[in-house]
């Protein structure tokens, strides 16, 4: 099969490619840079040269390969209406190529969709006023795709995606450690995140990408849910930094943009998606992966 890839080169991107290569599958890539399109064409992928906001070269791309996974999105949490707007353009770009053909369209979705404090499963639908609602409304665009004759399918990815090259949430958690002199959770610390290696995550998008239903949902949690405390801790047993509470007053001056996230208590069932799709989760989960030197160099 012959795979469009969003987002090839970044963090589950790049995974999600060399699991389809060694599956077998051709894969054009979409770089914006020249730096990009080199390291695709190392990995044995061909470029496409473009962005996100190039909702015709997506068009093109979308319409000359037997399949789209879309990895891509603009995590510019200072811009979340303009990112929507270009999540939804894209999607529409999509939909567009991919009309009445029956061919697959994998998107990222996010548990932070989900209710907050309580077990989600692949049946709930996203919450209006869950911390990633606005990717809720960009999952239920992508699903509504399905009526259009698009096999497309949604994965939720949890807050902690983690493995060599992670830069998101956990790092950022490191970072202000480091920045503060102190490891910091919100109250008792009991809110849970769900998490899944990258290497985990890449072999469910090739399981959707090949067999998933149109309009399905999966979830890759490997984990249900890590409480922050726990991160905390392993985070501060590794700087040799005191591991505190913060009231809200307080987790709003040290957290800054992350708080929402810091504070969110996003448990999330993955059963369904491993009895459906064949899925079983092998690396390491986050606090092992926490202990390992690659977050601390």
């Amino acid at each position: 099969m012959r795979v469009f890839v969003t987002g090839a080169t970044g963090f589950v991107g790049s995974a999600v490619v060399r699991e389809l290569l060694g599956a077998g599958h051709q894969v054009l890539g979409l770089a914006r840079s020249d730096t990009a399109e080199a390291a695709l064409k190392g990995a044995g992928v061909e470029p496409c040269r473009g962005d996100l906001n190039d909702v015709d070269g997506l068009r093109a791309a979308a319409g000359s390969a037997d399949g789209v996974i879309h990895t891509g999105f603009n995590h510019d949490f200072s811009d979340i209406p303009g990112a929507l707007r270009t999540e939804l353009a894209a999607l529409e770009a999509f939909g567009d190529a991919l009309e009445d053909s029956g061919r697959p369209l994998v998107i990222s979705s996010a548990t932070g969709v989900l209710a907050p404090g309580r077990l989600g499963t692949e049946t709930d639908g996203p919450d209006p006023a869950a911390p990633g609602a606005h990717r809720g409304e960009a999952e239920r665009a992508a699903l509504a795709l399905a009526a259009r004759g698009v096999r497309v399918s949604a994965i939720r990815l949890p807050a902690s995606v983690h493995g060599v090259g992670d830069h998101a949430f956990v790092p950022h958690l490191i970072r202000l450690a480091r920045e503060t002199g102190v490891s910091a959770h919100l109250g008792d610390g009991t809110n849970r995140w769900p998490a899944v290696h990258r290497l985990d995550a890449a072999r469910l998008y090739r399981n959707a990408l090949e067999s998933a239903d149109a309009g399905a949902v999966l979830h890759a949690a490997a984990e249900e849910g890590v409480p922050l405390r726990a991160v905390a801790e392993t985070i501060g047993d590794h700087l040799g930094a005191p591991v505190v509470s913060l009231s809200e007053e307080e987790a709003t001056t040290h957290f800054g943009w992350i708080l929402r996230f810091a504070r969110n208590d996003n448990p999330t069932s993955s059963t369904t998606t491993r009895k459906r799709y064949n899925w079983h989760p092998q690396e390491p989960g986050l606090l092992a992966d926490l202990n390992q030197n690659h977050y601390y160099a």
